[in-house]
């Protein structure tokens, strides 16, 4: 892995030009609200369907012995990798016996090795996962969730923000992938089968090659604020 001083381009990625830059970028009209201000420290405004028809009461028949989370699937090239961030960070099953960081620490295995973006990586899966009260609510109800991709694609923000960026500012190898798709989610209510379902849209912020020799995950963008 090409990680040394001498192979590797300064760190300086993504969110240090939307820093050092930003009143060039809100100029161009990028939309990265998400990068810019943070993501939500709340949960999503749909974990409200806990606490309704939407989850179910699970059987109480004792507690289910965890098993194993499904790792990110490693590639080399950047829409390939965003898809499989992308499915992992919505593929969850509250009767695993898990709990939201662990479905966050397994993402965070294919962060960016340097340590840069990780902190802001973590707060960024904190706000598309339901917090820990939610989530025990869901619990109650079996409930389990996953996503399924209708496009990727390099969003045309992107490619302005590279021709705004000053030499360095971007490390060559870091990509932004925009991803749609629709979320489900499934359960049981009143001992009756359930299942809800709802457009998304978010953004993967990646770095491949020839910074390193397969992708890193570096941030995510606010849900439903991609890059367009």
């Amino acid at each position: 892995m090409k990680t040394s001083a001498a192979d590797t381009p300064p760190r300086k990625r993504v969110i240090v030009l939307i820093a050092a830059g930003l009143s060039v970028l809100l100029l161009a009209g990028i939309g990265v609200y998400g990068l810019i201000q943070g993501p939500r420290t709340g949960p999503p405004p749909d974990n409200s369907e806990a606490d309704g028809p939407a989850a179910t009461a699970a059987p109480e028949d004792g507690t289910q012995t965890p098993g194993r989370i499904v790792p990110v699937e490693r590639s080399s090239d950047p829409e390939t990798f965003a898809r499989n961030v992308a499915t992992a960070v919505f593929a969850w099953d509250t009767g695993a016996g898990f709990m939201p960081l662990d479905y966050t620490a397994v993402v965070m295995e294919v962060a960016d090795p340097t340590g840069t973006e990780q902190a802001g990586l973590a707060n960024d899966l904190a706000a598309y996962l339901p917090v820990r009260e939610a989530w025990v609510d869901l619990r109650q109800y079996a409930t389990t969730q996953h996503l399924e991709i209708t496009d990727a694609f390099v969003p045309e923000a992107w490619a302005t923000a590279q021709a705004q960026a000053q030499p360095g500012q971007i490390t060559e190898g870091t990509t932004a992938i925009t991803i749609e798709g629709v979320r489900y989610r499934a359960g049981v209510w009143n001992e009756k089968p359930v299942a809800s379902e709802h457009e998304v849209a978010f953004t993967v912020f990646v770095i491949c090659e020839p910074a390193y020799d397969t992708c890193h995950l570096l941030r995510l963008s606010e849900l439903d604020n991609p890059l367009r």
